[in-house]
């Protein structure tokens, strides 16, 4: 007699299965991936318009007034909403400058960075 050997219909669909699961596990990691990654860029750009923000103040005005302000810039093709406040410090020659940025549709701030001000010293 001739018998030929094989896979069985139930031996292949239990490797069809866990072939699939192992492709969602895959799946749903690459997912996370792309989620880290686009926080981290969203990290990073606010970081970059932080920065920007404090170093346009303090070259366009090295002790600026103490108070609020806020506006509105494009980086990365995105909108970014920014609010500076400037603080008083013991040095009355010095201000502290606190930025926050936000993405265009959040309340939750993306970036932050504080820096300082002050008038250049005389020779």
């Amino acid at each position: 007699m001739n018998r030929r050997r094989g896979f069985t219909l139930l031996e292949v669909l239990i490797a069809l299965v866990v072939v699939a699961l192992a492709l969602l596990a895959l799946t749903r990691t690459a997912g996370g991936q792309v989620r880290s990654f686009d926080a981290l860029r969203e990290r990073t750009l606010a970081g970059w318009v932080a920065a920007n923000v404090l170093s346009e103040t303090r070259i366009a005005t090295p002790l600026p007034a103490i108070g609020k302000r806020d506006g509105h810039v494009r980086l990365g093709n995105r909108d970014w909403r920014w609010e500076l406040e400037v603080k008083a410090t013991d040095d009355p020659d010095m201000r502290r400058l606190d930025v926050r940025v936000f993405a265009a549709d959040s309340d939750q701030p993306s970036a932050s960075l504080t820096g300082f001000g002050s008038e250049q010293p005389s020779p």
